[in-house]
Formats: C-alpha cells, sequence, structure tokens
C-alpha cells in the first residue's frame, strides 16, 4: 500500500485579489465547503450530510457526509471542525484531508491543504504510485486555489 503525504499552501489575498479576505471569511467558506462540496470541488457532483453533532467534550462540530465524485465513486467522510481556522475531512479508507486557514510571518493569510492519501494495492515505488504521486500534486493545488477562487466569490455574491 502507498499513502502519500503532501501539503500545498497558498497566499489567500496575493497583491491582486479583490476584495481581500479576512480569517472570519475564509473560516466561513470552509465551514461552508463540508455542506456545499461541489462548489468547491469540481470533480464531486453530489454532497449529502447524513448528521450534525457537537462533540461534548471538545465542543467541535462533526459533520457526517458522502460525496459521490465524477466518477461515480461514492465516499463517506466526518468533517471536524476546529474553529476558526481548521477542517479535517476523515474517509472510512484511513486518508485525512485538512484545510487550515493560517497566517504567515508578515501576518498574511495562507491557506493549506494537508492530504494522507492512502491507496491500497499500489506498490511503493511502482510506476502507478509516482503517478498517483504527480496527480496528487496537481490536485493539491487546484483544490487550494479553487477553494480560494470560490470563497472570494462567495463573499462578493454576498453568501459570505
Amino acid at each position: 500500500m502507498v499513502t502519500l503525504n503532501l501539503a500545498y499552501t497558498a497566499p489567500i489575498n496575493p497583491p491582486s485579489a479583490s476584495p481581500p479576505l479576512s480569517l472570519p471569511q475564509v473560516w466561513a467558506g470552509l465551514q461552508r465547503k463540508v455542506r456545499h462540496a461541489p462548489e468547491f470541488v469540481p470533480l464531486i457532483t453530489e454532497c449529502t450530510v447524513l448528521s450534525s453533532t457537537t462533540d461534548a467534550e471538545t465542543g467541535n462540530l462533526k459533520v457526517v457526509r458522502e460525496v459521490r465524485f465524477d466518477s461515480g465513486k461514492l465516499v463517506k467522510e466526518v468533517c471536524v471542525h476546529f474553529a476558526p481556522c481548521r477542517v479535517d475531512f476523515e474517509q472510512t479508507d484511513g486518508s485525512t484531508i485538512s484545510n487550515i486557514a493560517s497566517m504567515g510571518a508578515d501576518g498574511e493569510l495562507l491557506l493549506t491543504y494537508a492530504f494522507e492519501w492512502r491507496h491500497p494495492g499500489v506498490e511503493e515505488g511502482s510506476e502507478e504510485a509516482r503517478a498517483l504521486e504527480e496527480r496528487s500534486w496537481k490536485t493539491a493545488k487546484m483544490a487550494v486555489h479553487g477553494s480560494i477562487d470560490t470563497i472570494r466569490r462567495l463573499v462578493k455574491d454576498g453568501k459570505i
């Protein structure tokens, strides 16, 4: 089995960005992404929330959802909110994706997606593993930039 661990970070407010986004707006976007995944991830065609509970001990919101990809694959995820900056998406195969809004050394807002993608049946060091890693880096970059663009559009449209 191959497990790909990678992370991609981009600035949320580069000089050309308009309007500039605040951390509360980005957090609202990450929360929205849990329930409205197709707005943020073009490969997801459906998102069904199965349950939503607050953990009594931590106070963290946990949303269980199913997402369907354009390939037809249905994936169940537990989405755990860590206000005001992180959502973890835990899949039943053990894969985890973290969406993290953070602050850089100069106070700039950054968005990082960290991935632990598990691929049972793929041999470590194989050509298939190398191709999966290359595709995963492209997906990570697209996901981060796409989410920033979507949040900015939702702010412009008055939905956030």
